[in-house]
């Protein structure tokens, strides 16, 4: 993938930095091309090799139809979480690095659920504050409204989804204690008939 000066590109774990120079350097003896991006957030410069923009997961920031998807995910009631907190650390760091906005809400809803139920750990309360800084950030931008509003979008958002995920455990424990409750209703009159023997 390649940019241009100007651009609005993504950095994984950074969020959203703008393309102000490209340039080729010579370090070690080695001639290569960077990107210089200045990071909005904190208005600092990271350079990054060209070679190197798969792997360090770069990308464009999200259109508005993409905002609409992100919204539809941060609401949809779909939420795994690991019980074991090792895997569950390992696998939302995973996704905070993998560079897609989609998975970096995956984890702000897993974290959000959790912190309902439980006191996060330092670590994870750090990754659920970015997450959410992530989220809103690259939204803010795209859509050029201020990160206030956009935050109380988000909020709704994942209060929506937790309203629905509590709905759905509910049918569930319901489908589950119905098939007993019929199977003890078909049992009764057999009891009934051999007690009045």
């Amino acid at each position: 993938m390649t940019f241009e000066v100007g651009d609005k590109v993504i950095y994984p774990n950074h969020g959203l930095g703008i393309v102000e120079r490209i340039e080729e350097k010579t370090i070690l003896g080695t001639t290569c091309g960077f990107y210089h991006l200045r990071i909005v957030a904190n208005d600092t410069t990271v350079l990054v090799p060209l070679a190197n923009v798969d792997g360090v997961g770069l990308r464009r920031a999200i259109s508005d139809e993409e905002v609409e998807r992100l919204f539809g995910l941060l609401g949809d009631g779909k939420i795994d979480n690991h019980q074991n907190w090792k895997g569950r650390f390992k696998d939302n760091s995973d996704k905070m690095r993998s560079g897609s906005i989609y998975d970096v809400a995956d984890v702000l809803k897993s974290l959000t659920f959790l912190a309902k139920s439980k006191s996060l750990s330092f670590r994870e309360k750090r990754m659920l504050d970015r997450a959410k800084f992530l989220v809103i950030s690259e939204v803010s931008e795209v859509v050029r409204q201020a990160a206030t509003d956009i935050e109380a979008k988000v909020d709704t958002a994942l209060e929506r989804c937790l309203v629905t995920k509590a709905r759905s455990a509910a049918r569930t424990k319901v489908v589950k204690a119905a098939p007993r409750s019929a199977a003890a209703a078909a049992a009764a009159p057999g009891r009934r008939a051999a007690r009045a023997s």
